[in-house]
């Protein structure tokens, strides 16, 4: 799937651009949602690379469940792509069913990796949501290996 950055960011106009890799995934996403609500356009990058607390096999079930939860003619969908995860947390944390919500939804990008368009940018570091700063557990996953699980194949490129 190919995807064009450069119109992306162009609709966007100024935006701020996070960098997930280390950051605990819902942590990250209600801060994320906050400063949506806010007004703030947002890019997120290396959603792959975000983290969730928990033993593994209790995230993995927990994640298999929601994904096999509905069925390919009715729904409900539950993504098996790293950064539609990541897009579909913070998602949960606003307010969907209103008009506000929903457009605050729309000011939100989610790439996986780093885009060569967003490379020279500078990345935000978001304190309270590294998984060094507030968690003292080494056990975690990635979305990355949770997407791995639900049977997506992440493409590297070289």
């Amino acid at each position: 799937m190919v995807v064009n950055v450069k119109r992306i960011i162009e609709d966007l106009g100024d935006f701020t651009v996070i960098d997930a890799k280390g950051h605990v995934l819902g942590r990250l996403s209600s801060i994320l949602a906050k400063r949506l609500l806010s007004g703030e356009k947002i890019v997120v990058v290396n959603a792959e690379k975000a983290v969730i607390t928990g033993e593994k096999s209790m995230v993995f079930e927990r994640y298999l469940e929601k994904y096999e939860r509905g069925s390919k003619e009715k729904g409900p969908y539950y993504p098996r792509h790293p950064e539609r995860i990541f897009k579909r947390t913070v998602r949960g944390m606003l307010p969907w069913k209103s008009r506000r919500g929903r457009e605050a939804y729309r000011n939100l990008k989610v790439f996986i990796g780093v885009p060569e368009e967003l490379r020279d940018r500078e990345k935000e570091v978001v304190e309270q949501a590294m998984l060094e700063k507030i968690s003292k557990t080494e056990k975690y996953v990635t979305v990355g290996e949770v997407s791995e699980f639900l049977g997506y194949r992440i493409e590297v490129e070289a």
